[in-house]
């Protein structure tokens, strides 16, 4: 893609974000603000049911391993050049992304799913290796395209509640949370590569001057434990902090997740609360399957930052 093109795709993207942007601050404005209230006591628990969902969006970037059909290729690509090889060329950065989280009491289930389809190309994607039962010549990489599905689901259970000193202020109200679940991963992943003499393309698909490695549909469960913790700075305002840690080689080598984020509440209509949602997140998974041009690998890093809206009732 041209240079300039790219920079006219991530100026529509930043249009794009602004009128939602504006659009959120409209909804705002009819909205009544939230009434300011002391911040309960630590031991305080809600009784009865309380229901969170959050549609969010994750900026995401990569940094990692794709391996399809026995090649394996890096990618190191920013959320921006991310945006500039997937818009227009029939990805979408972000199909559905949301969390939901049921409570009473101590005890939470909650669950979260993303949904995305992504490209990356040009100095983005570097061939590695391939298996050494292929033979021929490495050849040059030319993209990478992952349509990607997370599903999380499980349970938080807290453990403890308390203040923090803080100064000569009143405490900081903390809770604990322990958290136990599972994460289920699909994915539909294609290297491509141009072709070259020496490549071996007997497995592959030729696709006008470029070999084409698909892997078809691929999916594993990871068990996970984590913990997450919670500080109310101010009333309607908390901070959060989430770590977690799965695979264990049931499903993937090894995967872990951290998430950190403030929330601020800025209206309440009908019983619902709205909160604005701005944190990072960070998730690592290395999945591998199968051998020689069978062989799938996912050792990747995704990670970016977090924009959302929490509607609370």
């Amino acid at each position: 893609m041209p240079h300039y093109a790219g920079r006219s795709l991530v100026r529509r993207f930043a249009l794009m974000s602004y009128f939602s942007l504006m659009s959120a601050a409209a909804l705002a404005a009819d909205l009544a603000p939230v009434p300011e209230t002391p911040p309960p006591a630590p031991a305080e628990l809600s009784s009865g049911w309380s229901f969170r969902f959050i549609p969010y969006g994750w900026l995401t970037s990569l940094n990692g391993k794709q391996t399809v059909r026995g090649r394996t290729a890096s990618v190191d690509a920013s959320f921006p050049k991310i945006v500039e090889d997937t818009i227009g060329k029939g990805g979408t950065l972000v199909g559905l992304m949301g969390d939901f989280e049921a409570r009473y009491g101590a005890l939470g289930l909650y669950g979260d799913i993303v949904w995305a389809k992504v490209g990356v190309s040009g100095d983005s994607v570097r061939t590695r290796r391939f298996d050494p039962t292929i033979s021929g010549s490495i050849g040059t990489s030319h993209s990478v395209n992952v349509n990607m599905a997370i599903a999380e689901g499980g349970a938080a259970y807290e453990v403890a509640r308390f203040g923090l000193p803080h100064g000569d202020s009143p405490a900081i109200p903390t809770a604990i949370d322990l958290v136990a679940g599972a994460r289920y991963w699909y994915q539909q992943a294609s290297l491509s590569f141009n072709l070259s003499t020496s490549l071996d393309i007997s497995d592959l698909t030729l696709v006008r001057n470029r070999a084409l490695a698909k892997s078809g549909s691929v999916d594993w469960v990871d068990p996970l434990v984590g913990a997450r913790v919670r500080f109310m700075v101010a009333p309607g305002q908390n901070i959060f902090l989430r770590g977690d840690v799965g695979g264990f080689g049931v499903g993937s080598k090894i995967s872990w997740q951290a998430i950190g984020g403030y929330s601020f509440d800025f209206a309440e209509k009908n019983g619902i609360t709205y909160s604005g949602i701005i944190g990072f997140r960070a998730l690592y998974v290395d999945y591998v399957q199968g051998a020689g041009r069978n062989r799938y690998g996912f050792d990747m890093l995704e990670y970016g930052p977090v924009l959302g809206v929490s509607m609370r009732f």
